[in-house]
């Protein structure tokens, strides 16, 4: 729904190249092409219309021009996101579509759980908002490469879980996680087979704790 208001600006005498929707054209670092000029936020090619990421790159930009760091960047891969529906929705990484895509249907595992959280306890029946959640994870150790929330407080679990798995976390790692009871949260760190995982002749096999960790 953003359009940048660019056409008025007289860029075409500067050389900085615009895209079909008026968009000015960036690299990775921010860069236009043209020495001295810099554009980031929903008016660049970047690609993420979201505040927090407008400053992140900013901050990026501000360190690698004035800070003398030099190959400093914002690393577009794994941006948190939250739509503030009701309930709320939180997504980070890829979905198991595009994780299936990416690695293969075979090297893909999804785990999924849907409740009603205590949170709800004591309402009557039809009260009760239900939650689900998904863990999608590739490769023989299970990265987590997607993690995918509905229900209340999405929000605000999602931005520490965004942290693990920018990190690089597994499964494991999550398993090894200890709960915190009562809450939704912990659901992500029990999903079934917890502390295990499927060792494809339909039985499950323990997971050792994650080395270095």
């Amino acid at each position: 729904g953003r359009t940048p208001v660019t056409a008025e600006l007289g860029l075409e005498a500067t050389g900085v190249q615009l895209d079909g929707k008026g968009r000015v054209v960036v690299d990775e670092k921010q860069e236009t092409g043209v020495s001295g000029l810099y554009c980031l936020g929903d008016a660049s090619t970047s690609g993420f219309e979201l505040t927090p990421v407008a400053i992140a790159a900013g901050r990026r930009l501000a360190d690698r021009i004035f800070g003398g760091a030099a190959d400093a960047k914002f690393e577009y891969a794994n941006i948190a996101t939250v739509v503030f529906s009701h309930p709320t929705i939180g997504t980070i990484g890829l979905t198991e579509p595009q994780a299936r895509e990416a690695y293969g249907d075979a090297n893909v595992k999804a785990y999924k759980s849907v409740f009603k959280p205590m949170h709800f306890a004591l309402c009557e029946e039809e009260a009760k908002k239900p939650m689900a959640m998904k863990l999608v994870c590739a490769g023989e150790e299970e990265r987590v490469v997607g993690l995918h929330v509905i229900g209340i407080a999405a929000d605000e679990m999602l931005q520490g879980f965004a942290v693990a798995v920018k990190m690089g976390a597994t499964k494991a790692d999550f398993d090894h996680a200890c709960a915190i009871h009562p809450t939704a949260a912990e659901e992500f760190v029990t999903m079934g087979p917890w502390g295990a995982k499927p060792d494809g002749q339909g039985g499950i096999v323990p997971t050792p704790v994650p080395k270095g960790r």
